[in-house]
Order: C-alpha cells, then sequence, then structure tokens
C-alpha cells in the first residue's frame, strides 16, 4: 500500500485500488477501500448470483452524492485477464460489456467508481437464453413500502399457485424485486411475456394495490410491476449490489419469512455482511432447482385468445406486432 494506492492479489490477478481513501459514501464516510472490504466480504454470494454473466456498470467518480453515468462499453486500456463479451442495447447499438467471471472482475470495476452493477438475464456464454424472471415492484407516488410488502405477497402467492419456486430482494431504495431462476429454454422475448401475464393477473386480483399499467397518468398511487424490466437487452439492478446513495444501501436478498418486517434503509454495506455471516444467504438454493415458465406462458396465451393485445414497450424499441398505440391514452383521445 502507497498513499494512492492499494494492490491486491485476488486469484492471481493484481488489481490496483487507486485513491483508496477516496470518501464515496457520505452518511458514515465510507471510502473505496470499504466499498471493496465489502463486496469481498460478500464474494460468495455475489458470484452465485452475477457470475458469467455482463454487466453494465454505473460510475459516481466523484461518490455517491456527485454525478453518475453508465458506461456501456470498457475502457480500451484493460487488463489482459478482463473478460468480455459484445451485447446489445435496447435501441440496437452493440458494445463490449463486462462479465463478471470472478471476484477481481468486481474489484476492478469498484476501482473506477462502479457502486452496483446492472446484470443481463442470461450467462455471456448463452446470450439466447434468459433463465432469470425478475419481478420488478416499483412503488408510484402516495403508496408506501407497505404496499410493497402486500404485493410481493401477492406475486409470491401466485407463483406458488403456479408451482413457481421464487426468491426476494431490496432494491436498494423504494421497491422489492422477486425473481425466478428459469431452465435455459426460453428467450427474452417469451419471458416478457410472461411477466406482462403475471403483471395482469395480479392487477385483475388485487387493483387496490397493483398496476399493470404501463402509463403513468394511470397507475395512481399503487404498485406498478414493471414487466419491461424483462424486455430484450434489458439490465436490473444486481442482488448484493450497492446503490449510489449516501447510506450505501444494498439490494439485498431475502428470505420470504423477513418480508413483514425487512427494513430496506438499515440494509447497508456497513450491516449487510454480519447479517449475512449470522444468517447465510437466503438465494443459496435458487440456482439448485431451475423453475418452467410454461404456466405463465399458458396465462399469457389466454390472455391473447381472449383479445389482448400485446402490452406497450419502452419507447426505445422498435414498434411490436399486437401493440396497441404506443401514445399516452390521455393524449390518444385530444380531439383533432
Amino acid at each position: 500500500m502507497t498513499d494512492d494506492h492499494v494492490t491486491l492479489d485476488l486469484g492471481g490477478h493484481q488489481v490496483a485500488i487507486t485513491h483508496p481513501d477516496k470518501v464515496l459514501f457520505g452518511a458514515r464516510g465510507e471510502t473505496k477501500l470499504d466499498l471493496v472490504s465489502y463486496y469481498l466480504r460478500v464474494q460468495e454470494p455475489l458470484l452465485d448470483a452475477i457470475q458469467g454473466r455482463p454487466v453494465l456498470l454505473q460510475r459516481f467518480p466523484h461518490g455517491a452524492g456527485g454525478n453518475g453515468f453508465f458506461q456501456k462499453r470498457v475502457p480500451e486500456k484493460r487488463p489482459d485477464w478482463l473478460e468480455t463479451t459484445v451485447v446489445t442495447t435496447p435501441n440496437g447499438t452493440t458494445s463490449r460489456a463486462l462479465v463478471i467471471a470472478d471476484v477481481a472482475h468486481v474489484i476492478w470495476a469498484v476501482n473506477l467508481a462502479s457502486l452496483g452493477f446492472h446484470v443481463w438475464p442470461y450467462h455471456a456464454d448463452d446470450p439466447d437464453h434468459a433463465d432469470e424472471l425478475r419481478i420488478d415492484l416499483d412503488p408510484q407516488p402516495g403508496s408506501t413500502f407497505e404496499d410493497v410488502r402486500v404485493a410481493a405477497r401477492e406475486v409470491r402467492a401466485l407463483l406458488d399457485e403456479l408451482g413457481i419456486i421464487s426468491f426476494a430482494k431490496t432494491t436498494g431504495a423504494k421497491g422489492i424485486h422477486v425473481y425466478v431462476r428459469l431452465e435455459h429454454l426460453w428467450d427474452s422475448y417469451q419471458v416478457r411475456s410472461a411477466a406482462v401475464a403475471l403483471a395482469r393477473e395480479l392487477a385483475r386480483r388485487r387493483p387496490d394495490v397493483i398496476t399493470d399499467a404501463w402509463w403513468k397518468e394511470e397507475r395512481g398511487a399503487r404498485v406498478f410491476i414493471d414487466f419491461n424490466q424483462n424486455a430484450p437487452h434489458k439490465t436490473v439492478f444486481g442482488a448484493w449490489s450497492v446503490r449510489a446513495r449516501p447510506e450505501a444501501t444494498v439490494s439485498t436478498p431475502i428470505s420470504w419469512d423477513e418480508l413483514n418486517d425487512v427494513d430496506p434503509s438499515a440494509l447497508t454495506i456497513a450491516t449487510v455482511p454480519d447479517r449475512l455471516r449470522a444468517a447465510g444467504d437466503p438465494w443459496a438454493a435458487s440456482a439448485d432447482r431451475p423453475q418452467s415458465l410454461d404456466a405463465l406462458l399458458e396465462l399469457s396465451d389466454r390472455d391473447l385468445a381472449a383479445g389482448l393485445k400485446d402490452a406497450p414497450w419502452p419507447p426505445v424499441y422498435p414498434k411490436m406486432p399486437d401493440e396497441p398505440p404506443r401514445v399516452a391514452p390521455s393524449r390518444a383521445r385530444r380531439p383533432g
């Protein structure tokens, strides 16, 4: 260690941490080296969740209180051992992304002031098959985290009813993500169709709490199930990743038994490693029994047979077959 850098030997790879004492999180004064220490302490479950997957880097050179930016392409100047792959972004452009091959890749990215990782839903060696269904429960203005808990319980109940095993995590912000590990049989279009069907069914069952409305003006103070997080080439904030917030909150896997009591604001880089050591990884068995998507795709087929069109896609995607007009209802009703 010198005044301006630390060099770590991680699995035979030398990774330099420059400016290790730079404060990245203002609430408790945690530094870049503190962030490195956090990721090293949670490396086993972190790698179980994202190893072999491409990630999108979100960098914050001035720390969590400063401006950040997404870096789609890994720098040209990079270690020879760094694993990368070519990915396609929603607008159709390609870029060379980092693949999380081991913990050295994680720490290399942290040195660039990457605080968390936005993860693709497939492995780099099998980009044609999305092996995760990701249910993003997004609370709208006026809704509470208790509403998110209710929505998460409804998601689990429906998936249980369909014989699908699911796992939950906090987002590190205000929501909850529910994940299903899938067999390597379906592409992202099919996984999105399953997510649309799930969102629609839950909105029918609990319209007081849950909405599948893509247009914000129709959502009200409910929890939106963002089915388009499963659209092709979309990334989702990864498990065990640290949010760019002064408190350094963590997107933390939880057990379903914890749902009623979990406080997302208390899950930070200062608390999560000790929690992991004491209770273990709630997602430890998630990859042991990959799940079938058939039951949700049957719901999708039922909706289409009943005359429902596809749900709207985000604006960066080309117009899709059977998609309704991509315009907010209030604008569509304007005369002339």
